[in-house]
């Protein structure tokens, strides 16, 4: 027998507009470990750029790895952030890792805010880390093999992790557009229980 919106809910099944729960683990484990894909290889290249290691390897571009990773736009980044870009990546990876693993399989109706904060790390810094990875080697005339493979992974992320955000900032909507309470929504992104959020919860729409 097909499940009522509220056995739905209630089981954690889905998450209207979706007809299932962008918030399972079966959605978010593939996200934390290329997640964590990035974090290794970020933090080799940042091994390099920090002088740990003579060389990386790449079996496309050759030296050109080098060359993007101790270009001038590299050390423009490294006196901006204090950091090598490279590990600024690994620990974005990281945090995108750790914001994807907290919460629970029902973290887009009772957790809005760990959600938002997730797609906010997710969804602008991959997208700007992909651009500024294929800028850098324009700007350079050279590429990375492992640089792409990051924005690869950047990009990939960016789509896997929407709809749990889209699913979220919809249920936020109608909260707001059922409700027009503001002290009810308020509560509703943090995480405070609430029998009307439950009912709007059920609305497909």
């Amino acid at each position: 027998m097909e499940a009522t919106w509220r056995e739905a809910v209630d089981l954690g099944v889905n998450a209207p507009p979706f007809e299932r729960n962008p918030s399972s683990w079966r959605q978010r484990v593939p996200i934390a470990l290329l997640a964590g894909a990035g974090v290794v290889i970020s933090a080799y290249l940042a091994l390099f750029q920090w002088g740990l290691i003579d060389s990386v390897w790449d079996p496309v571009f050759g030296q050109g790895s080098e060359k993007v990773l101790q270009s001038s736009a590299a050390k423009r980044m490294d006196r901006l952030l204090h950091v090598p870009d490279a590990a600024f990546g690994a620990w974005a990876y990281l945090s995108e890792c750790v914001f994807c693993l907290v919460g629970s399989t029902r973290r887009w109706q009772y957790r809005p805010w760990m959600v938002v904060l997730f797609g906010l790390d997710v969804i602008p810094l991959g997208i700007v880390s992909a651009a500024l990875v294929v800028t850098q080697g324009f700007i350079v005339g050279s590429w990375c093999f492992l640089c792409l493979v990051t924005a690869a992974i950047s990009l990939t992320l960016v789509v896997l992790a929407y709809d749990e955000v889209w699913a979220c900032m919809k249920y936020l909507r109608r909260v707001w557009r059922y409700t027009h309470d503001k002290r009810l929504f308020w509560n509703v992104f943090w995480g405070r229980a609430s029998a009307m959020a439950d009912a709007v919860a059920l609305q497909p729409r």
